[in-house]
């Protein structure tokens, strides 16, 4: 499994090159309120702990605090990867595909690509590129997809 710690700064730099770091507060593309490296407010609102330690977060965060944010969000997305069934067995690349995925639409989001899921489960890892294309998150952000759906059919990560 992807080791956080160990890969942390990868995953923070992948993220960010998705997501881009804002320190104010913004609206996304979809109209979410959103803040730091992709924490989308209106649907993963803060916690006691994140808000005693970020402050008065509508006039804006800290680098090191969009980084703790970030932390923490990736955190909870590889413990909602555990319950796939498949996901340890994964290569680090392809852990990382689904990782991005689960960041950006959510667990429950990842689990409608049925098809993709059961794909990758069986290693068949070109029908599952090709099912990630074929989706609303592919018309709604074609780049990334098309990123992710290469880690997904070569287990390689590459920006362009």
């Amino acid at each position: 499994m992807i080791s956080v710690k160990k890969n942390f700064s990868e995953i923070a730099a992948r993220f960010e090159f998705h997501e881009g770091c804002r320190l104010m507060p913004y609206y996304d593309h979809l109209g979410k309120l959103t803040i730091g490296i992709g924490r989308c407010i209106d649907t993963n609102p803060f916690n006691t702990a994140e808000l005693k330690a970020i402050g008065d977060w509508r006039h804006g965060i800290t680098r090191n605090a969009a980084l703790m944010l970030l932390r923490n969000d990736v955190q909870k997305c590889l413990e909602k990867l555990k319950k796939l069934d498949f996901f340890a067995e994964l290569d680090d690349e392809r852990q990382y595909a689904l990782l991005d995925m689960c960041f950006q639409l959510g667990f429950e989001g990842l689990l409608e690509f049925k098809k993709m899921l059961e794909a990758i489960r069986r290693g068949r890892f070109n029908d599952a590129a090709a099912e990630c294309l074929r989706s609303k998150y592919a018309k709604q952000t074609p780049k990334r997809a098309r990123r992710i759906a290469r880690v997904i059919r070569e287990g390689i990560w590459s920006r362009e």
